[in-house]
């Protein structure tokens, strides 16, 4: 059984989800949203998001970590800023010794839905056909928001690829 930390960075709000995966089975443990101030100074909202991963790690020990990598869109101030956020849960994650696997959103759309441009609505319908039990827990009263949902799909796309890679190395296809 190992355990995986999927990560959706944001600096107003960083969605996390922490799954189980043996084989094709896969178990919803937790998921949140980390909500810095948005009135706070960027160095306090980084502080923020860095001090809930490291507690989300010191908690739920995961074995690995994904997390989605930064594309660059049309305001380049904006993806700089989106890249200080991954890197404040990036450091979180190091100083727990918990390998990051970073993944591209195309590629995390394809893991989930088997289509690489699927749209929002199509993953987190997937996500919630595949991990039901996170749409079921009492406290979230059947919902998620859009940054947790993402998280989870991070985490299944994690899943369903280092799955194929190691049985791929392990039958000596590679």
């Amino acid at each position: 059984m190992k355990r995986i930390l999927g990560i959706d960075p944001g600096l107003l709000h960083t969605g996390w989800a922490v799954i189980e995966t043996a084989g094709s089975e896969r178990r919803y443990i937790a998921s949140g949203v980390i909500l810095p101030r948005a009135t706070d100074p960027l160095p306090e909202r980084l502080a923020h998001i860095f001090n809930e991963i490291s507690k989300i790690c010191a908690d739920f020990k995961p074995d690995e970590c994904a997390i989605e990598y930064t594309f660059v869109n049309k305001n380049p101030t904006s993806t700089l800023l989106l890249g200080h956020a991954r890197a404040a849960a990036m450091v979180a994650v190091g100083t727990h010794n918990i390998p990051v696997f970073e993944y591209e959103p195309n590629k995390i759309k394809k893991a989930v839905t088997g289509v690489g441009h699927a749209d929002k609505n199509q993953v987190a319908a997937m996500v919630k056909i595949l991990l039901p039990a996170a749409f079921a827990t009492p406290a979230k009263a059947g919902t998620k928001t859009s940054d947790e949902s993402d998280a989870l799909a991070i985490a299944l796309a994690h899943s369903n690829t280092s799955g194929l890679l190691r049985f791929a190395c392990n039958n000596k296809s590679v």
